[in-house]
């Protein structure tokens, strides 16, 4: 009778240390906090859902400088670098199937 009780207390102890998924990814934010007409919440929501399905948030984190940042685009983009090249490549495929997803 007593470990049925020990569980749900640790259970209920656990629960709040477990992080709620995020609402909006860094390229939606990034999207939203842009002062770029066209940056609507609808689109920039489409465009957080894309990357969430084709980055990880460590790269959702790098591609979102770009907003604020456009030479850090051209830097990793003329990089030499293999693991520069390797995220160049994914992030324009993440490029790629927001604009054939998230376009009008």
């Amino acid at each position: 009778m007593q470990k049925p009780l020990l569980a749900a207390v640790v259970a209920a102890l656990l629960v709040p240390m477990i992080p709620a998924p995020a609402s909006a990814s860094a390229i939606e934010n990034a999207c939203l906090r842009s002062d770029r007409p066209q940056a609507t919440r609808a689109l920039c929501r489409c465009v957080g859902s894309v990357a969430n399905q084709t980055l990880t948030r460590a790269e959702q984190r790098r591609a979102a400088r770009f907003f604020r940042d456009p030479q850090l685009a051209q830097d990793v983009r003329m990089s030499r670098s293999a693991s520069d090249n390797e995220f160049w490549a994914r992030y324009r495929a993440f490029g790629a199937a927001a604009e054939q997803r998230c376009s009008g």
